[in-house]
C-alpha cells in the first residue's frame, strides 16, 4: 500500500512529530510506502510531492512547522478540484490519505471521504484547541506555554512603568489560549470570543488593580468582541475558506482604556510567535500517539475517521463529528476564573 500524507491550514508545533510517527510505524510494522504532498491540499490538487521515507523523517521530531509545507488551499472551490485530486492520487498510486489539519482541512477530508469515496484518515491539529470530539489538539500546549511566558515577562515591565499592558493572543472563535495562558500568567482581565465584553467593566477592573498599587495585564483573544461593537478586523480580505483576517482588538482596547481611565496603556500582539518554534514535550507526545493510531486506521481500512484524545486514550471518531461544530469555552469555566479579575 502507498499512503499519502499532507498538512494543511496554519502551521503548528507537533506536525513533524505526526509525520514521523506515521512513516516510522507504517514502514517498519506494515511495509507501507509513502508520498508526501506539498503545501496542504495544493499538493494532491496540483500533483506536487516530496519523498517521504524513514531517512526523510529522521531528526524532525523537535522541529516546529512542517517539513511538508502548508497552505490554506481549498480544493472544493477550485475548477475540477475533486477530479484533479482523484487523478493525481491514481497517478502516484496513492491508496489512502492521512490528512493532518484543523477545521478547514478536515472539513475538506470529510467531504472527500463521505461524498467522493476518497479514503481519508484525519489527525486533529490546531493551536486553538477548538475541534470537537477530542479533548485536546496538539499545538495548543506549546501556544499556551509561549503566551504564558510572554505574560510573565510583561508583568515586570508593566510594574516598572505602572502602565496597562494589553496582550492579544490567537483565538478566532474560541478563547482557550487566552483562558489558559491568562490564568497561568496571572492576568487581571481575560477576554474571550464566547463572552462579549463591557469596556466600562474592563476599565473598572483596571482601575481597581491600580488602587492596589499593581499594574494590570489584560489578555484578549483576537476574536473577542465588545458588547456594543463589532469584531475588529485587520482588513476585509478573505482566505480560501471565507475567513476574515483578525488582529487589532488589542490596540483598540488599549486606546479605549487610556481614554477612559487616563492611565497609559500599551499593546503586545503575540501573533505567529505562538505557532512557531519547537513543540513542547506534551505536544510531541500527543502528536506522536496521534500518528501511530492514524496509520493503524489506514491498516484497518477505517476511513472517514479521525483520531482523538478522550481522557488518556486515543479513540476513533467520524471526521464529520470533529468539524460539525467548534469546541468553545463553556460559560461555567469562564465564570470560574472571574474571581481573579480586577
Amino acid at each position: 500500500m502507498r499512503v499519502g500524507v499532507l498538512t494543511g491550514g496554519g502551521d503548528c508545533p507537533g506536525l513533524n512529530a505526526v509525520i514521523r510517527a506515521v512513516v516510522r510505524k507504517g514502514v517498519q510494522e506494515y511495509g507501507y510506502e509513502f508520498t508526501g504532498f506539498r503545501d496542504g491540499w495544493r499538493g494532491p490538487l496540483d500533483g506536487v510531492t516530496v519523498p517521504l521515507d524513514i531517512p526523510a523523517v529522521r531528526g524532525i521530531l523537535p522541529r516546529g512547522g512542517t517539513v511538508l509545507g502548508s497552505s490554506r488551499t481549498n480544493p472544493l472551490n477550485q475548477q475540477d478540484g475533486i477530479r484533479r485530486i482523484k487523478d493525481n492520487l491514481a497517478a502516484f498510486g496513492v491508496d489512502a490519505l492521512v490528512t493532518i489539519g484543523g477545521e478547514d482541512t478536515l472539513g475538506v477530508a470529510t467531504r472527500l471521504a463521505d461524498e467522493y469515496g476518497i479514503p481519508c484518515v484525519g489527525v486533529p491539529k490546531t493551536i486553538d484547541n477548538d475541534l470537537s470530539a477530542t479533548d485536546y489538539t496538539f499545538g495548543f500546549d506549546t501556544a499556551v506555554g509561549i503566551a504564558t511566558e510572554a505574560i510573565d515577562r510583561l508583568h515586570t515591565t508593566a510594574e516598572s512603568h505602572m502602565r496597562v499592558l494589553v496582550v492579544e493572543v490567537m483565538g478566532r472563535h474560541s478563547g482557550w489560549i487566552a483562558l489558559h495562558s491568562g490564568l497561568a500568567g496571572g492576568a487581571n482581565v481575560i477576554l474571550i470570543p464566547e463572552h462579549p465584553f463591557d469596556v466600562d467593566q474592563v476599565c473598572a477592573w483596571v482601575t481597581s488593580r491600580f488602587r492596589a498599587s499593581y499594574a494590570p495585564i489584560v489578555v484578549v483573544a483576537e476574536g473577542a468582541v465588545p458588547r456594543d461593537g463589532d469584531m475588529v478586523l485587520k482588513d476585509q480580505s478573505l482566505d480560501a475558506f471565507g475567513h476574515v483576517r483578525l488582529s487589532g482588538v488589542g490596540e483598540w482596547l488599549a486606546k479605549q482604556i487610556e481614554k477612559r481611565t487616563g492611565k497609559e496603556a500599551r499593546t503586545t500582539v503575540l501573533g505567529h510567535v505562538q505557532r512557531g518554534g519547537t513543540p513542547s514535550a506534551y505536544d510531541r507526545w500527543l502528536a506522536t500517539r496521534f500518528g501511530l493510531h492514524a496509520i493503524d486506521c489506514v491498516r484497518d481500512g477505517d476511513f472517514g475517521t479521525m483520531v482523538a484524545l478522550q481522557g488518556t486514550d486515543i479513540a476513533r471518531v467520524p471526521i464529520a463529528h470533529a468539524t460539525a461544530q467548534l469546541k468553545t469555552v463553556p460559560p461555567t469555566l469562564y465564570e470560574e476564573v472571574g474571581v481573579f479579575f480586577g
